[in-house]
Parts: structure tokens; sequence; C-alpha cells
């Protein structure tokens, strides 16, 4: 349910596979074919006279090194500046307002509720189950609209599907009492010691 950028992640860890594959590849063919071994070789000895020819032909004036290591400098940079956004943009979507709206009966003027008030709520009632060895609900902000995650981690030998019932029933209710219904993803998960798989609802 966060902002996190799935599908730039997954490109990203794509295109690094096969960097990483064809180098490994690369590596293998070297150490079990002799003339991979020679051809690279040849290659590497003459990639090396380009780069020497390549760095003195774009010598500075007064002879202080290359505008090719500036360059390598300003782009190494600008990487960071790239990675450092990437990281930023991990996670995310957190809101503090769970509902918002206008009301013209009365008074006119925006009702705000705070995503606060059902955390609190919501993680009071689920522990007063005995099932439930903990609780954690948080409320996103997808795609324009408000949303709660309530992950719930049970106890051994608690039945899913009858707290999963007890958690839809909280929930039926919180929308009640604020009069608003919100989307939820509802996760169960298993302690230490439990040896049944996760599963995870939305509503």
């Amino acid at each position: 349910m966060n902002a996190t950028p799935r599908t730039l992640n997954r490109f990203l860890l794509g295109v690094l596979g096969l960097v990483l594959m064809g180098i490994g590849g690369g590596l293998v063919l070297i150490s079990v074919w002799p003339a991979a071994a020679r051809s690279w070789n040849g290659f590497a000895a003459d990639a090396g006279e380009g780069v020497a020819s390549a760095l003195s032909s774009t010598a500075l004036p007064g002879g202080s090194g290359s505008w090719i290591w500036a360059l390598l400098a300003l782009l190494s940079f600008l990487g960071i500046v790239l990675m450092t956004g990437w990281m930023a943009g991990q996670g995310g979507g957190r809101t503090g307002t769970l509902v918002s709206e206008y009301d013209d009966d009365g008074a006119p003027g925006r009702v705000a509720i705070s995503g606060t008030v059902a955390e609190q709520a919501l993680r009071a009632a689920l522990r007063e189950n005995p099932d439930v060895t903990a609780a954690a609900v948080s409320t996103y902000s997808v795609k324009g609209r408000t949303a709660l995650r309530v992950r719930i981690t049970l106890r051994q030998g608690a039945a899913p599907h009858l707290v999963a019932a007890d958690a839809t029933a909280l929930v039926e209710t919180l929308d009640t009492v604020l009069g608003h219904q919100t989307p939820v993803l509802l996760s169960l998960e298993a302690g230490r010691r439990l040896r049944f798989s996760r599963e995870d609802r939305v509503r």
C-alpha cells in the first residue's frame, strides 16, 4: 500500500541481474575457453591503448589532467543524486488524515478525522482478543483515497479465520461510527512458532 516505485525497482533489478549474468558468463567463458581468453587479452590491450590515447588527447592546458576525469566526476555526482532520489522514493504513502470531507449543513466547513483515531481504536480493540499477540494499524493514501492497513500477529494455535472475522466486524463498527467506509487491507501474520502461512484480505 505504500508509494514504493515497484515498476522502477523491478526494471532496475532486471537490468542489474542481466549485467551480472553477462559478467559472470564472460568470466566463466574466459576461464574455460582458451580462444576466448586470448580474444579478451587482445581486446583489453587495445582498450588500454585507446584509453591512454584519449586521455592524452584531451589533456587540459598546463598538464593538469584530462577533462574526461572532470566529466566522470560530474556523472558520478549526478548518479549519487539520482540514487538519493530513488532511495527517498522507497516506502512512503503514509498520511495523518483518515477522513476529510466538506459539510455544508448548518455551519459550512471541512470536517477532518485524524488517522490516529482509527489506529488507536482498532489496535486497542484487537489486542483484547487473546488470540492476538500484536496488532499494528496504519493509514495510507492510495490513488488519492485513504485506506487502512491492519497487521495482526496471531498466537500459536489460533484460528486465522475467526480472528479475521472479528477484525472485519471491528472495521465495520468503525465505519458505522465514522459514517464513512474506508478500504482496508487486513494482514494476518504467523508468529515465530506458528506454522500456517500468511493471509491477506482486502475490503
